[in-house]
C-alpha cells in the first residue's frame, strides 16, 4: 500500500517542529537544527509544503550587513491542520514515534 503524501518521518519531523511554533516564521538553518533534518532532505521538503499551500514562505533581509537574504517559512491554516494530522502521533510521550528523529 503507498503511503500518504507528505507522510515520511523527515516530513512529520518538520511539521511536528513547526506545530511548536505554528505562527512564528522559520529558517531553514533553524528548522536543521531543531530536527536533525540534513539540507538535502529539508529543503526539498519546504519547497514541497510551500507548493502544496501547506506553508507560506518570505525573503527576509538580513540581520547583519554583508549577509544575504533569506527565506522563511511558516505554516498556513491548511498547513497547521496537516500539521495536527500528520505529527500527532510525534507526540513525546509516543516512544516509538517518529524513530531515529527528534521530536
Amino acid at each position: 500500500m503507498p503511503r500518504k503524501p507528505n507522510s515520511s518521518r523527515q516530513t512529520i519531523a518538520l511539521l511536528a517542529c513547526f506545530l511548536e511554533e505554528a505562527r512564528e516564521w522559520r529558517h531553514g538553518y533553524d528548522l536543521a537544527k531543531a530536527t536533525g533534518l540534513k539540507s538535502g532532505s529539508l529543503y526539498p521538503i519546504l519547497l514541497r509544503l510551500s507548493d502544496q499551500a501547506y506553508l507560506e514562505s518570505r525573503w527576509c533581509e538580513p540581520d547583519k550587513p554583508g549577509r544575504p537574504p533569506r527565506h522563511a517559512y511558516r505554516l498556513t491554516a491548511k498547513g497547521r491542520q496537516l500539521a495536527l494530522e500528520q505529527a500527532a502521533p510525534a507526540n513525546p510521550s509516543t516512544s516509538s514515534y517518529p524513530p531515529g528523529l527528534p521530536a
